[in-house]
């Protein structure tokens, strides 16, 4: 199993045990991108080593074909020296160095090339992650919209329920009947207490006001010929009414006179 995928099975693993018993999602998102992160720093790891592999394999064939070149120089100067059999053993021996310098650069190749791979890999990898952490923000602010819309709901429900509203109806009409209550006893102390013939009295001096007041409002209307034949008859009317009222006042005020009901 290769290192991503090694990586990969253990995010999906994290993942999964995380969001079977999240609950709090903001910090369960945030978890993950924590660990995201540490499996991203192993990952680099791998891949510095990797890239460590691919330039030792790179120095060690550029080693061997300096070698063979080396070989080849002396089997060049045995000759100059006519010395043939130390040039056909420098010759061996740069062909071996030669061979050696071309297997490890073709394995360099093939690693160079799983090396580009595993770089892109970790690119790629990384570019998840800084899209995962922006969108961090936009499913936390999706859950508690989810979340308030779970609160109104429940609160909506409890709402609906009859028995609060009941109750409330109820202590109104209690409330209201009490009111009435009191009403009544405060009539029936008016009715019943005190002295009545003084708010007899009271009554027709009332009654007084209001034709006079009613008079005013019949010479006003007089004055702007809103009165038709029968205003004055009207008039006179209120007019003898107060007079009455009048007379009556007098009669109380006189000394010695009282009034018996």
């Amino acid at each position: 199993m290769g290192i991503f995928d090694r990586l990969s099975a253990l995010f999906s693993s994290n993942i999964n045990d995380l969001i079977s018993r999240a609950e709090d999602p903001e910090k369960m998102l945030t978890q993950i991108l924590v660990d995201m992160r540490g499996q991203l720093v192993k990952a680099k790891q791998q891949v510095a080593l990797a890239i460590a592999d691919e330039k030792r394999l790179r120095d060690q064939a550029d080693t061997e074909f300096k070698q063979a070149a080396d070989w080849e120089q002396k089997a060049m100067l045995a000759l100059q020296s006519d010395r043939e059999d130390l040039a056909k053993q420098a010759l061996v021996r740069q062909s071996e160095h030669l061979s050696h310098g071309q297997q490890l650069e073709a394995t360099w190749e093939t690693h160079r090339l799983e090396t580009e791979k595993l770089k892109n890999t970790l690119r790629d990898l990384n570019d998840k992650i800084e899209e995962a952490k922006r969108k961090k923000n936009l499913l936390v602010a999706r859950q508690r919209r989810a979340q308030a819309q779970q609160r109104i709901a429940e609160t909506m429900s409890s709402l609906s329920e009859k028995s609060a509203f009941e109750a409330f109806a109820r202590m109104e009409e209690r409330i209201e009947n009490n009111e009435r209550q009191i009403k009544a006893s405060a009539e029936i102390d008016d009715e019943f207490s005190g002295d009545t013939l003084q708010r007899d009295f009271k009554a027709l001096q009332k009654g007084a006001v209001s034709l006079s007041v009613d008079n005013q409002l019949l010479a006003l209307k007089q004055k702007m010929g809103m009165l038709g034949a029968g205003g004055t008859t009207t008039n006179k009317a209120l007019g003898s009414g107060q007079r009455e009222a009048e007379d009556v006042h007098a009669e109380i005020e006189r000394p010695g006179s009282e009034k018996k009901r």
